[in-house]
């Protein structure tokens, strides 16, 4: 990569800071950015991050900057209030930064001069990356990393799917896979063993889709095969998505950003209806308040309502030999 670039790390809030036109993106949630982890050590002449909520995940990303960064650059993080924005100061002092913030709009501006290199600042720098970065979680015999979803625990909803999944044949997907662990289920032999390692047969092929790239190089970790493989995209841009599936499994975010938005499920679930074949099945687990009925009976000819427990719904969907008519009116069935 070449030296002397602006970098950009997420979306800014609209007005907040100004970023240069040719900075670079290098957020692992923007799919085809940069890796920050692999920019060049001193290679850029300034940064703008819009900072991580998580506090591991934000002071990793820091380091990270700060390391990418020539001795003097600027460095300017922002962050809401609510969202790590008040500690952004002193989680840059910590760093060996001198810097200073200027709250606007419940925002706050933190800039910084990444400092000369010493060997106290590359230590600091070096356990904060360690501290946020990819760690192998025992109890769950896998790798993950703070910041993504549901890090360090089995998602109760990922489990309740689990428990209902059938054995599942042919080529599939796992939309929006996070670190595997519905991927890892499918891929198991027997009814519900999802020990890692465990032969995968009956299955094809597994993509395993997410935003994060760091989401899907844990996944990757955990659900091994020459079967299975990784597509960093957004779903709602469709783009590089497997089509003419056997089955989908997903577990879709309804959060943007920190905000609820239900657009996200039913996007997942149009576009997991155009990869799957006639006949393809949907494996759907969802919050019960989330309206995603009317989406599933408008592109699925068959809508099964397995279960209802836990504050979640699961729904197996059923591709029929031809689209349906958007908006065509039809009640999901409850298992009998």
């Amino acid at each position: 990569m070449s030296t002397s670039i602006h970098a950009v790390y997420g979306t800014m809030p609209q007005d907040l800071v100004d970023v240069p036109d040719d900075s670079v993106q290098c957020s692992p949630r923007r799919p085809g950015a940069q890796i920050l982890s692999k920019m060049a050590v001193e290679g850029c002449v300034g940064f703008v991050m819009h900072a991580p909520a998580s506090t591991l995940e934000r002071r990793h990303e820091l380091a990270l900057a700060l390391k990418a960064l020539m001795p003097g650059a600027p460095l300017t993080a922002v962050a809401a209030n609510t969202k790590g924005g008040n500690r952004l100061v002193a989680e840059l002092t910590a760093l060996g930064c001198e810097a200073v913030s200027s709250p606007k709009r419940h925002h706050q501006v933190v800039r910084a001069l990444r400092p000369e290199s010493t060997p106290a600042f590359e230590e600091v720098i070096a356990s904060a990356i360690e501290d946020g970065g990819p760690r192998l979680l025992p109890e769950l015999e896998m790798w993950s990393q703070p910041g993504l979803f549901s890090w360090d625990r089995i998602d109760p909803g990922s489990k309740l799917l689990i428990d209902h999944l059938p054995k599942l044949a042919g080529c599939g997907a796992d939309l929006g896979c996070g670190i595997g662990i519905l991927a890892r289920a499918v891929l198991a032999t027997g009814s519900h063993d999802i020990k890692p390692g465990v032969n995968a047969g009956g299955i094809g092929h597994l993509s395993l889709v997410d935003i994060d790239h760091r989401a899907l190089l844990m996944a990757r970790r955990n659900v091994p095969g020459a079967n299975v493989s990784t597509v960093w995209t957004d779903v709602r841009s469709a783009k590089g998505l497997p089509t003419r599936l056997d089955f989908v499994v997903a577990n879709p975010p309804f959060h943007d950003g920190g905000d609820e938005d239900k657009a996200l499920g039913q996007a997942f679930i149009e576009r997991a209806a155009g990869m799957l074949r006639a006949g393809g099945v949907l494996w759907l687990i969802a919050n019960r308040h989330l309206p995603y009925e009317a989406t599933l009976n408008a592109v699925f000819a068959d809508v099964v309502q397995i279960d209802q427990a836990f504050g979640y719904k699961i729904y197996k969907a059923t591709k029929g030999a031809e689209a349906e008519a958007p908006g065509r009116a039809r009640a999901a069935r409850p298992r009998r």
